[in-house]
């Protein structure tokens, strides 16, 4: 059982693996901070002779803990099925922005995760999987806004990352009312979690704000429009609850993903007067849907490959 953490104390571990040896496996790790285990859906590499780097790969506003993840809705183990790397998915968190929360909600609970996953869950995936201790991390949506400030937090962890569909702005009054509206979701105060408007930690977690601490990394940012795309589409033989489902994903989900489009734009203009160089994909049409982070997970590997060895 592996472990880290001080004498005396309560240390983060490794507690479990479900179907150890293969190439899909479940790991559990105890969070000192949360004081709870963690479970993690991991891929491992294709060929695991020599040590291999790792993908974090977070959920969105779900956090892996519904039916809105990448296993259920995309080809992510497919994809990964010739590649050497390490795919690591928590399987909670939803509603957490994968930070340190300053309060335990009483919805929520206790939200360590920038400690989780930046200090405590990073030495358990080297030992245990034997990785090179290179790594990327990307998320979509909620996820894209923590994907950006985790590598802002830690810029020693992460080589690459990607934000899909995501917002790097906070700390204004817009950007603050749609992660309350996020939040709201689950009856969750954001005064919990960055304290009232005002706070310094708002800022702090502005990506926007602190762009240049992304500098020397690579950089992929995506989203579209709103307008309908390919995965709006409806067939001839489109069921009544079809129709209706696209029709929300249409109203719902591209006004969802025309905010982030907005966001992502913003902060592609501020990495260019930075003079940081950064992939966009900003496509012409689509929502905010898993049809879409699917081909930004595809895009987006070649570059994480290349950045973390493994090509």
């Amino acid at each position: 059982m592996l472990s880290i953490g001080t004498a005396g104390a309560e240390v983060s571990r490794l507690d479990r693996v479900d179907r150890p040896g293969q190439r899909q496996q479940m790991l559990h790790v105890y969070s000192a901070a949360m004081d709870r285990v963690i479970p993690l859906q991991v891929i491992t590499p294709y060929d695991t002779s020599a040590p291999r780097p790792t993908l974090y790969l977070l959920n969105g506003a779900g956090g892996g803990e519904d039916l809105a993840n990448w296993y259920n809705q995309t080809d992510i183990v497919g994809f990964f099925a010739d590649k050497n790397v390490n795919v690591v998915t928590p399987a909670a968190g939803a509603f957490s922005y994968y930070t340190d929360w300053q309060r335990d909600d009483p919805r929520l609970g206790r939200n360590k995760w920038q400690t989780f996953l930046t200090e405590e869950l990073p030495p358990i995936i080297d030992r245990t999987l034997n990785t090179t201790g290179v790594n990327a991390i990307a998320g979509l949506s909620m996820s894209a806004t923590a994907a950006l400030n985790l590598a802002i937090a830690a810029p020693d962890r992460y080589r690459a990352v990607g934000a899909y569909s995501g917002c790097a702005s906070v700390e204004d009054p817009i950007s603050r009312t749609y992660i309350n509206l996020v939040l709201a979701r689950a009856g969750a105060d954001s005064a919990n979690m960055w304290g009232p408007p005002g706070d310094p930690a708002w800022r702090a977690h502005d990506a926007h704000l602190n762009a240049d601490r992304l500098r020397g990394k690579t950089i992929y940012l995506s989203s579209a429009t709103g307008l309908p795309g390919p995965a709006e589409t409806l067939t001839p033989t489109a069921t009544p609850g079809k129709v209706v489902s696209v029709a929300n994903q249409i109203l719902l989900g591209g006004a969802i993903e025309a905010a982030a489009n907005l966001c992502t734009h913003r902060l592609a203009t501020r990495l260019a007067e930075l003079e940081i160089p950064a992939h966009t994909e900003f496509r012409p049409a689509g929502s905010h849907t898993w049809h879409y982070w699917q081909q930004d997970l595809h895009n987006s590997w070649p570059l994480f490959a290349a950045a973390i060895g493994a090509e």
